[in-house]
């Protein structure tokens, strides 16, 4: 019988340090439950965010020449904190892109044209990321997120090791070639925390490109994202993107 007790004993104390083991465990799978229902941009004002109506863009190539001249962006073909991509669909199926000199001089007539079944255009820049690569790999702590959810590159710590370039899953890194540092969209900081627009999204004749504050439900972008349904680039990678697409392709990669 007291060899029973015994048992009985070790079984209710066992049992008693599950109980608080599982609360331990509860307690943070709890907050991360409420944290990923209650995103930053819910908690945080402001919180930038970005989106594209694919439909819109007409290929015209103004918001990538904005770009490289309000932030000094090299005039090469090579360069680019945003660009413009055209995808030409055929009817076989098979699908091309191209950007020439991102599409700042415009888009010469595909080839073949009796074998193109659609074409549209894709303006690319900085996704955003709420999980961003660049952040964590940066070994200098150069590349960084702000209060207000944008990533930027802070030169004087930047040593142009290119892990950020590398582990950027879009391509929107580059290497600058007279700075010697990494360098990317920024969504024109200096003009948004002044109360402006980006320059691309300023100059973009169609509306194509809306900018806001994710965390106003009346602001363009909220509105936006409010009234059509957007998806982000490789949703696979997880970097939960702040840049979201309407009328985006299976195509668009």
């Amino acid at each position: 019988m007291k060899a029973i007790g015994r048992r009985r004993a070790v079984k209710v104390a066992a049992g008693a340090v599950a109980g608080v083991v599982a609360s331990w465990v509860a307690a943070p799978a709890a907050w991360a439950e409420r944290f990923f229902r209650q995103p930053p941009w819910m908690r945080k004002r402001p919180y930038w965010g970005f989106a594209v109506d694919i439909a819109r863009c007409i290929g015209c190539g103004k918001c990538a020449d904005a770009c490289k001249t309000e932030n000094d962006v090299p005039r090469d073909p090579f360069f680019f904190r945003t660009w413009i991509e055209r995808y030409t669909i055929r009817k076989s199926g098979e699908t091309t892109v191209d950007s020439p000199n991102g599409g700042i001089d415009g888009f010469d007539a595909p080839r073949d044209p009796e074998s193109v079944a659609k074409t549209f255009f894709v303006p690319k820049l900085c996704n955003l990321c709420e999980n961003s690569p660049c952040v964590q790999v940066c070994p200098v702590g150069a590349t960084f997120k702000t209060e207000d959810g944008v990533v930027l590159i802070d030169r004087k710590y930047c040593i142009g090791c290119r892990y950020c370039i590398q582990a950027c899953p879009y391509g929107t890194r580059y290497f600058h070639p007279t700075l010697k540092v990494a360098d990317k969209c920024n969504l024109c900081y200096h003009r948004i925390t002044k109360g402006l627009n980006p320059a691309c999204v300023e100059v973009c004749p169609t509306g194509t490109r809306i900018f806001g504050d994710l965390s106003d439900p009346q602001s363009p972008v909220s509105r936006f994202i409010a009234e059509h349904q957007v998806g982000v680039l490789k949703p696979h990678m997880g970097t939960e993107p702040k840049l979201v697409y309407a009328g985006m392709d299976r195509e668009v990669r």
